[in-house]
């Protein structure tokens, strides 16, 4: 059903619902020379200066810039985890939302994502404008240094005027960051009148894409214990596997990022036996001393008893 130019449904649309809603929508609803203005650089290129210079730049076009960025864990396992999510769409499995996951990630590819606000479910029409796999755009490889993204342009019959970036990232120090990046402004008169809301829930719904991505990642690396509360023991971790009842939920380690043990890892003594870690955990850890501390992020290795 299109209402004042949006494509809305009182059920969770169906596939063939999308593809009238794709088959209606237009081409892209902004500026062509902005098309693509999300694509990343590579590690060795982008600065924190080159990211400021170009959001100002879309900030004075009228654009609201957002980015939501999370430590997924590390290696080349982790990223690999991390980019099969952004191929099957698991960043956008959060059940209030979502894109169909056999949708093709492919430059031109058309598809919607599905938005449940209140009542009505809206689609949100779009198209990939650009894929990078590689290093800085190439195709070298998947070591340090590379990136995995992909950014979707918003057609005619959008709320909003825009693109919108998922990417992943091993850095220079191995560790694997998700961004989602966003730029967009109202493209219709509801979200013009709503607009503090709107800008709202696009920072939720990146926060949210985030989390979905961890879970996702968590469950790919299943195999591998990950516990509530870890404590030290006989100079080694030990887990616990239960939440510490003396500890205060709001004062619990929070899991910000796991990984498989490089194989090449150093053995260590341990009860009279060579063992290796078979896991590495990265947890932001409140200071128990004082609440008002900023949290730290800490890294354990686990390892087999």
């Amino acid at each position: 059903m299109a209402w004042g130019g949006l494509f809305l449904s009182f059920s969770r649309p169906s596939q063939d619902q999308q593809k009238s809603c794709l088959s209606a929508a237009g081409g892209f609803n902004y500026d062509a020379p902005l098309h693509g203005a999300s694509r990343p650089k590579s590690v060795a290129q982008s600065t924190a200066g080159d990211t400021e210079a170009s959001d100002k730049a879309l900030v004075e076009r009228g654009f609201f810039v957002n980015h939501s960025r999370v430590l997924v864990g590390s290696g080349t396992t982790t990223f690999n985890h991390a980019k099969s999510a952004l191929l099957s769409w698991k960043h956008l499995a959060l059940g209030w939302a979502n894109v169909e996951p056999d949708t093709p990630v492919k430059a031109g590819t058309r598809f919607c994502i599905c938005y449940k606000e209140l009542i009505p479910w809206v689609m949100l029409p779009l198209q990939i404008a650009y894929v990078t796999d590689g290093n800085g755009g190439n195709s070298s490889g998947h070591g340090k240094g590379c990136v995995f993204a992909y950014g979707s342009g918003t057609l005619q019959g959008h709320l909003l005027a825009g693109e919108e970036r998922f990417s992943v990232q091993l850095d220079e120090d191995d560790q694997v960051w998700y961004e989602v990046m966003s730029f967009s402004k109202p493209a219709h008169i509801l979200s013009s009148l709503c607009y503090p809301y709107v800008q709202l829930r696009q920072k939720h719904f990146a926060h949210q894409s985030g989390q979905a991505l961890l879970r996702h990642v968590a469950s790919r690396s299943r195999d591998t214990r990950f516990p509530w509360f870890v404590t030290k023991s006989k100079g080694r971790m030990k887990d616990k596997h239960k939440r510490n009842p003396t500890v205060p939920r709001n004062r619990r380690p929070t899991l910000v990022g796991m990984s498989r043990s490089d194989p090449d890892a150093q053995t260590q003594v341990i009860n009279g036996g060579e063992t290796k870690p078979i896991g590495i955990i990265r947890c932001r850890c409140p200071n128990p001393s004082q609440a008002n501390e900023d949290d730290t992020l800490v890294q354990w290795s686990i390892w087999q008893d």
